[in-house]
């Protein structure tokens, strides 16, 4: 198993000219190792990925992995829908170091389930680390069906799947059709517990990016055995969880990180600033978990 517990979908600080400000992705490194965080996810979707070109991709995820030095796992996306551009990306992020890949579903072109299961198949022969697979039709327009991540999880370097259906149902199907060695991470942060209860190993969460400890704690409460406070955790936890989500992410969680003084930069188009309700909705939902606001910071 790659990790167990919380792993943070790592946003991508930049400077004010819109570079990457790798002081800062520093600083937060060492936020999530001293909070708990169980494993840092570098360049997925909360990262912004998708508006790094190449080099700044592989330039963060060496950054990362060189500041963790194998304090906690660090695993890189490097997924896409072009197979052969995804396989360079996971070459090169094996190559830097990283301790295991996150390979989401091609999107737009979407392939067929012949395509997307030799899309993972030619990924997986390239290299010799572990992959997980991530799962989330709300961006991609495609859906994992059960059959075919059992299908996949044969593969001796398929470990993991980070699933964000949103359907308990067809997590269950996964958990019953996987090996017992094959996790399952949550990619939803509404529904940690329910996912853990079917059998799963954690979370690859955007909330903990800054309730890095309080993430850890739900999942690894439940490990324990104190249901109770997992529970609590995740029912009390929600509003906040929700206005993360107002709206598409990474716009709410890189705001929530400005306002509580983290001075992590703008986002890069096409994603840009919170409505300004929205802000109030978020603002007010940290404050009502006890986080420190910082005046004046959006």
């Amino acid at each position: 198993m790659i990790f167990k517990g919380s792993g943070v979908a790592l946003i991508t600080p930049f400077n004010e000219d819109g570079k990457v400000n790798f002081e800062k992705l520093g600083e937060l490194v060492e936020f999530h190792i001293e909070n708990n965080t169980d494993a840092i996810i570098a360049c997925g979707t909360t990262g912004e990925a998708s508006t790094l070109d190449d080099e700044e991709h592989l330039a963060v995820i060496k950054y990362v992995i060189d500041k963790v030095n194998k304090r906690i796992p660090v695993i890189a996306g490097t997924g896409g829908n072009d197979t052969n551009h995804s396989i360079y990306m996971s070459q090169q992020a094996e190559k830097l170091g990283t301790d295991a890949l996150l390979v989401i579903t091609p999107y737009y072109n979407k392939g067929n389930k012949s395509g997307i299961k030799k899309h993972f198949e030619a990924i997986a022969a390239s290299v010799k680390i572990p992959i997980i697979m991530y799962n989330v039709p709300g961006r991609t327009c495609v859906n994992m069906s059960p059959s075919l991540v059992a299908e996949l999880a044969k593969l001796d370097n398929i470990v993991a799947i980070k699933e964000a259906s949103g359907d308990l149902a067809q997590v269950a199907e996964i958990a019953r059709l996987v090996p017992d060695d094959f996790a399952i991470y949550s990619g939803n942060d509404d529904s940690i517990l329910p996912l853990l209860s079917l059998g799963g190993h954690g979370v690859i969460s955007v909330l903990a990016n800054i309730c890095p400890k309080e993430t850890h704690d739900l999942v690894y409460k439940f490990f324990e055995g104190d249901l109770e406070i997992s529970r609590k955790l995740q029912l009390e936890m929600k509003p906040l969880i929700d206005a993360l989500f107002i709206e598409v992410n990474p716009v709410p969680v890189k705001t929530a990180a400005n306002l509580l003084g983290f001075d992590v930069g703008n986002l890069r188009l096409p994603l840009a600033e919170m409505d300004s309700k929205n802000i109030e909705v978020l603002q007010r939902e940290l404050i009502n978990w006890g986080l420190k606001v910082q005046e004046g910071t959006c």
